[in-house]
């Protein structure tokens, strides 16, 4: 049923807790999990100017997500990491409706309370837009 398991994390406390859920829901269906990590215009920017070179951005954006990872390391589950770029919400939507994903996992909350308050959670803006089911973490 939920072979195909999109994760959506940005390394807050609720994308870890996600990360639960979808191992849990992987080793129940026998199922793979891609791992997705959205970098956003303002971040992109920031890390260019901030960093030597793109190896230093790649392993410092994947330093970000490492507590996550650790938790899949610890399984039998075959992961994918995906480092996207983009506003989270439709570029999440974006990756997982042209990639027929059976179910996305995402934390409720994520890094970025003042974007939650004004623009609406990413977490809202995936569930009605996704063509599969969505699975909101607290």
């Amino acid at each position: 049923m939920f072979k195909r398991i999109l994760l959506a994390t940005d390394g807050s406390k609720h994308s870890v807790r996600s990360a639960n859920h979808a191992i849990q829901l992987a080793n129940q269906f026998n199922g793979t999990i891609d791992v997705v990590y959205v970098v956003d215009e303002q971040t992109s920017k920031s890390d260019v100017l901030h960093n030597d070179s793109k190896y230093e951005i790649e392993r410092k954006r994947k330093e970000k997500i490492q507590s996550v990872l650790e938790q899949l390391k610890e399984t039998d589950i075959e992961y994918n990491v995906q480092i996207l770029h983009g506003q989270p919400g439709p570029a999440i939507v974006e990756f997982a409706n042209t990639n027929d994903f059976d179910c996305i996992v995402i934390g409720s909350r994520g890094l970025n309370n003042l974007q939650t308050m004004i623009l609406g959670s990413v977490s809202h803006k995936v569930a009605k837009r996704a063509d599969c089911p969505v699975l909101i973490v607290k």
